[in-house]
């Protein structure tokens, strides 16, 4: 793995933390994006380029994601959440695969540290039942033992897509209505009648709210099946620099141009609340 206690100290030391606290202060004048999500795209790509073997462009993206953290927390980012591997990504090369999931394992390790610095809140959507057993195991006991933290909630979306995340959310609605049914049935129906409201907290996604900006790197302008349900007031920001490149400057380039749109995007969220209330 890239990490070691050289690169947290890097991160906190030095005339470029300076340099970047200052920066972040000028920022918070402003509004800041409560939370934002990351389609990672760019790893392959990066280490093409770099003649690197291939599994390298992933470390790197590793490393490029505990930057961001780092990042998010000094300025007052509360949720980011990132796309870190689709269901669809199951069909790539085996081995590429694997060492996704290797890599996903060392993580999880090196989360747990983190959790401790920031209060780090980690949790892991999408259908963890395919990833392998000792993966599960391992995600699962991270987010319960960081399940009190409250500083930065990062969410990892892992064998993920949203046509999943909302049948997983119908299921569960349509069985819990089924089970309520049956213990409170009052002969007219209504127990199984299934609202946004019941949709809405069985999705992978309820512990965050809306993203406020997705940010795909790389130069694509596809989600990708990303958080299509909740991204109907979201700012999408393309960057093309692939993920391992990505820095500081590109964080701030999106929440200035993120402040800059803030006004058009308030007022689209005011108009679908009232809608939404009547």
């Amino acid at each position: 793995m890239l990490l070691n206690e050289d690169v947290l100290g890097h991160l906190f030391t030095g005339w470029t933390s300076m340099l970047r606290k200052c920066a972040f202060r000028v920022l918070r004048v402003g509004p800041i994006p409560r939370h934002i999500a990351i389609i990672m795209d760019g790893n392959r790509r990066y280490a093409k380029r770099k003649r690197l073997h291939e599994g390298t462009g992933h470390d790197a993206g590793a490393m490029a994601l505990l930057y961001l953290l780092v990042y998010c927390y000094e300025l007052g980012i509360k949720y980011v959440t990132v796309y870190a591997f689709s269901i669809d990504n199951f069909k790539r090369n085996p081995e590429e695969v694997q060492k996704i999931m290797d890599l996903m394992m060392e993580s999880v390790f090196l989360l747990s540290r983190l959790s401790k610095i920031y209060l780090l809140r980690v949790h892991f959507a999408g259908n963890l039942q395919l990833l392998s057993a000792d993966l599960r195991k391992a995600a699962k006991k991270l987010m319960e033992n960081t399940a009190r933290n409250s500083n930065l909630v990062l969410t990892i979306c892992v064998s993920y897509t949203c046509s999943d995340e909302i049948l997983h959310a119908v299921e569960e609605s349509c069985k819990e209505k089924t089970e309520i049914a049956g213990r409170d049935d009052d002969g007219q129906g209504t127990h199984r009648v299934i609202k946004l409201v019941d949709i809405e907290k069985h999705m992978y996604m309820a512990i965050a709210p809306d993203p406020d900006i997705i940010i795909r790197t790389g130069g694509e302008w596809r989600l990708s099946n990303f958080l299509l349900w909740q991204s109907c007031c979201c700012h999408l920001s393309s960057i093309f620099t692939v993920w391992p490149e990505f820095g500081v400057l590109h964080l701030v380039w999106v929440v200035l141009d993120f402040q800059h749109k803030y006004t058009y995007f308030a007022r689209k969220k005011n108009a679908i609340v009232d809608l939404g209330n009547g």
